[in-house]
């Protein structure tokens, strides 16, 4: 029987250790969900205590026994309900050896860096073979038991068309897959570009995780509305002279120059760079062809980022409402501080009707809100998958905007 430590040591027990602090308020769904994490943990626990052998052994040698294929978890459902925060849980208390946790365009970009990799070694001569996904897989899942993704959206065209292979290889390596996602499998990647080439690794994503709805009751993140000092409107001269004192006090008035960002045989130009703080104007940051890739790398580089005037989005600029969703989902990953002027409200910078954006747009404003609360500013910069940057506040503080 479990004794009162070990309980504490779940995803329950810390749920309702923060529920008895005030923290949280419980909710049932959530609960349920707690226990589901909780059961998947015990079965990759138990199951890998009975291997034998070298932990990649089972990678290496037809006569090691092989790890127990487990179905993993996908948890779908509405904007702060919880999910990212049970995954927290989860990922903090797992007692699977070999885990990661990512936001799902960081481990794309990752995968995509280690594919080109594979193609030109290949090339070189030094990987046998003309397949460089499946030593890909081989390489993450040695490294990865348990992949947890947080945010599991589909946009780029170059990811879906990877997306089967690799993780059908993933899957029969034994990786276990816990994803949170705010549409349902079959939403994935809605209207996307030659989306009936992508349809096959739905179906390969419910033969291997179990889909579960959270249907919690609040969105918690719509209740954080505080830092009205962080976003400034409507659009005008008054605003824009705004913006500029800003820039040179959060910069402490040290000069700012152009930056740019080297990745993948190119660069990624930063208009104003000063240390850790950057300003784009939005046109800069989501007119031109840039990639949720792209802006992840501009998230781990910069703690703070100014952007500057930007406008309400009608059906007419779908790509540029694609890219801002892309935007705000890397800086939010990176608790990257946003400091922003706008025409509106983030409720009413999408004005379209149809589409997916429609649907992507509610999490975009939900995300923004967060983005503009005191306990958001007070979240230390994340430089990658959970490493944290100190001492912000030597390139002049983000609370001085």
């Amino acid at each position: 029987m479990a004794t009162n430590e070990e309980k504490t040591h779940t995803v329950e027990g810390l749920y309702r250790a923060q529920v008895a602090t005030g923290e949280l308020s419980i909710d049932p769904a959530q609960v349920k969900l707690a226990r589901r994490l909780d059961q998947l943990d015990e079965q990759i626990f138990c199951a890998d205590l009975a291997v034998k052998g070298s932990a990649l052994g089972w990678l290496f040698g037809r006569k090691a026994e092989k790890r127990e294929a487990i179905r993993g978890l996908y948890v779908w459902g509405e904007v702060g309900r919880g999910k990212t925060m049970l995954m927290d849980l989860f990922f903090e208390v797992s007692r699977v050896a070999r885990k990661r946790r990512a936001h799902f365009h960081a481990f794309m970009a990752d995968a995509q860096d280690r594919i080109h990799r594979a193609r030109q070694a290949i090339l070189a001569g030094t990987l046998k073979g003309d397949d460089p996904i499946r030593p890909v897989a081989v390489e993450i899942a040695a490294e990865t038991r348990l992949l947890c993704f947080d945010e599991f959206a589909v946009y780029d065209i170059a990811d879906a068309m990877v997306l089967g292979r690799l993780f059908e290889n993933l899957f029969d390596l034994g990786t276990v897959v816990v994803a949170t996602s705010n549409v349902a499998p079959e939403r994935l990647y809605w209207d996307g570009l030659n989306r009936a080439l992508f349809l096959p690794f739905i179906g390969l994503l419910g033969r291997h995780v179990d889909v579960v709805e959270l249907s919690a009751a609040t969105d918690y993140r719509m209740e954080k509305t505080d830092g009205d000092a962080v976003w400034s409107m409507p659009l005008g001269p008054e605003t824009d002279a705004s913006m500029e004192e800003r820039w040179f006090r959060i910069t402490g008035h040290r000069p700012s120059q152009r930056e740019a960002i080297p990745f993948r045989g190119r660069s990624i130009d930063v208009p104003q760079a000063c240390g850790g703080f950057a300003r784009f104007d939005f046109a800069e940051l989501c007119d031109r062809p840039l990639s949720a890739a792209d802006y992840v790398q501009i998230a781990r580089r910069f703690h703070t980022v100014m952007i500057e005037r930007i406008p309400a989005l009608d059906g007419d600029r779908r790509n540029a409402a694609k890219r801002l969703i892309n935007l705000v989902d890397a800086f939010y990953d990176a608790r990257v501080k946003v400091i922003a002027s706008a025409a509106v409200a983030p409720d009413g910078l999408w004005t379209g009707s149809t589409g997916a954006e429609t649907f992507e747009f509610t999490r975009t404003v939900s995300r923004l809100t967060e983005m503009r609360s005191t306990e958001y500013a007070a979240e230390p910069h994340l430089t990658g998958e959970g490493g944290a940057v100190g001492d912000e506040d030597e390139d002049g503080g983000y609370m001085g905007a």
